[in-house]
């Protein structure tokens, strides 16, 4: 089970980093590039949650997102996946730095079947610095 830890920096305010992190809105796609038009579906929304599908036609996962803006953290729960396993998720810790922010990334990814094996362990050998770069691209990109 892969637990990887990165922390990254954006010039977004913390205010915009936690809006981006929790925009589920078409535009999603255009910040991260796992995810397509095609294979984003919110089942539900409330003030400091959502449930959410997203990925895209290689890998998806429906996920139970909550969020409190005044901490700065958003989880993310794995509930179903082609590849990943129920439990599995993200934490962000979201902090400003300067007139921009850091954000302390916690992935959790523990593999459904073959393939979700077979991924988690190539995420071992390189899961930080695709993180550590898809965390950056999307919180740098202005949408």
């Amino acid at each position: 089970m892969p637990v990887l830890h990165v922390s990254v920096t954006s010039p977004l305010p913390p205010s915009e980093a936690l809006r981006r992190l929790t925009d589920f809105s078409p535009s999603r796609a255009d910040n991260w590039a796992g995810v397509d038009d095609n294979n984003l579906t919110v089942h539900g929304r409330g003030d400091d949650w959502a449930e959410v599908t997203e990925g895209n036609k290689i890998a998806w996962e429906r996920e139970r997102y909550t969020w409190d803006a005044v901490a700065g953290t958003v989880s993310a729960v794995t509930l179903n996946s082609n590849i990943w396993a129920p439990g599995s998720g993200w934490n962000y810790t979201i902090m400003p730095d300067g007139i921009g922010s850091r954000v302390e990334v916690t992935a959790v990814r523990n593999g459904n079947g073959i393939k979700g094996k077979l991924v988690g362990a190539l995420l071992s050998l390189v899961g930080q610095r695709v993180i550590s770069s898809s965390t950056t691209a999307a919180l740098t990109t202005r949408s």
